[in-house]
């Protein structure tokens, strides 16, 4: 790895052997699985690029941009809206929270049973190999489970200026002004971290900046709906991870340079497997950088995914916001609008969301839902129970996937997707 690299990171404050350690097994697992796949999307190598450098070339240009005054901000949710970030020129950047890391540490801070995600951002942070996290000016949490919730109050004694959203839990009158006055709140907080006051000129540009990678997600999604699909879901899931991290231009710029791609491998009716391949709408948990465990087992079992009804997904891609607005007051309502439609299983009831999937289904002609819930994820298994029966009244195929980080289970998984696949075969 580059000297110039791994000096940014000791003057970071990481554990080197610790963070040697960590790349080189993601980088393991990342040619075991991309590298290897059959008939890329050329357009990809842009995606293997930045994956490659996240830990350098991307913490390099934050440190640079910290060194010219701009703040860096970590979070760990969607709702968190980029939008007020950029205006309050400030940068937005996901946090590391995908993979199982210092677990015997983090078990004495935090119980077993915490869900897989949550004790995955401690054991970064405690094991000093994130260093996004090391670059953050504020971190950024949120309320939306009970877990999260107390988890933050541990967090707080391990990071320097810890910033936590409440989110409203119901869909009502009292639920938005909550999410509204939370944004208010959390645009103070902007401008104060940065010295900017946030104007009408900025938070537009913020929206404009924001929904352009939006529409090239949502153009993304689009064309994997084809048969046959002209795009593996781990590469299209992938370009949803790096949505987190990236430039936002640079990657608005090479997500619609891989579309241009893709439109014309549909018209040539050229896919990444042979038209008929069992399809499957991903639904549940978000997958963050580097759990990319379920798409890789249901690929390699012959099936394709054709969409991600999650947070690194469409839920978190969907929706623009509304530039229209000539006050900032109007600009924060039309923020709020497009977040609040967030059918997250934080709230309820929550009909959107069976709704949301049923949809998806049908506009992606999915043969088959996969419903994926992280171990101890309370929010998305309780729901998972309700998905399943609503899709099964309207003989949608539906397979219910509980599972954790580590590959310990992959073989049962594996016997389990099979059979679900040769079902819908």
């Amino acid at each position: 790895m580059n000297t110039d690299f791994r000096r940014m990171w000791a003057e970071l404050g990481m554990d080197l052997d610790a963070h040697d350690a960590l790349l080189e097994a993601l980088n393991q697992g990342y040619r075991d699985i991309y590298l290897s796949q059959k008939n890329r999307p050329h357009g990809m190598r842009y995606f293997d690029f930045v994956l490659g450098q996240v830990h350098g070339q991307r913490i390099q240009e934050l440190r640079e941009e910290h060194q010219a005054g701009r703040k860096i901000i970590g979070s760990y949710c969607v709702f968190v809206p980029e939008e007020i970030v950029l205006a309050g020129n400030a940068t937005l950047v996901g946090l590391c929270s995908g993979a199982d890391f210092a677990m015997e540490e983090v078990e004495k801070v935090l119980p077993r049973n915490t869900c897989a995600l949550i004790k995955s951002s401690f054991g970064f942070k405690l094991g000093k190999v994130c260093p996004f996290l090391e670059v953050s000016d504020m971190v950024v949490g949120e309320n939306t489970c009970d877990g999260k919730k107390k988890s933050y109050e541990t967090l707080r004694d391990l990071v320097d200026n810890m910033y936590v959203m409440d989110m409203p839990q119901m869909k009502t009158e009292e639920g938005r002004d909550l999410l509204r006055s939370e944004y208010k709140r959390f645009l103070q907080a902007v401008e104060e971290l940065t010295g900017t006051s946030i104007d009408v000129t900025g938070l537009r540009q913020g929206i404009q900046t924001v929904n352009a990678k939006r529409q090239a997600m949502a153009r993304l999604q689009r064309l994997r709906w084809a048969d046959p699909a002209p795009i593996s879901g781990l590469d299209g899931l992938l370009a949803s991870q790096v949505f987190f991290y990236d430039n936002p231009e640079r990657f608005t710029k090479s997500v619609n340079t891989l579309c241009d791609e893709l439109e014309a491998r549909v018209e040539n009716k050229e896919g990444v497997m042979p038209q008929g391949t069992p399809r499957i709408l991903m639904s549940g948990c978000p997958m963050a950088v580097p759990n990319w465990k379920m798409p890789y087992l249901v690929e390699s079992a012959g099936g394709v995914i054709v969409g991600e009804e999650s947070c690194v997904g469409e839920r978190g891609n969907r929706n623009l916001v509304d530039d229209s607005g000539e006050t900032l007051d109007e600009l924060i309502e039309a923020i709020v609008d497009r977040y609040f439609q967030i059918e997250c299983a934080i709230f309820t009831p929550n009909p959107d969301r069976l709704e949301r999937i049923k949809k998806m289904y049908a506009d992606s002609k999915a043969d088959g839902v996969i419903h994926y819930s992280i171990q101890f994820c309370q929010p998305y298994i309780m729901e998972s129970i309700p998905v399943e029966k609503a899709l099964e009244a309207e003989d949608i195929p539906c397979l219910r996937v509980e599972t954790d980080y580590s590959m310990e289970d992959a073989g049962q998984l594996s016997t389990r997707i099979e059979a679900f696949l040769e079902v819908l075969k």
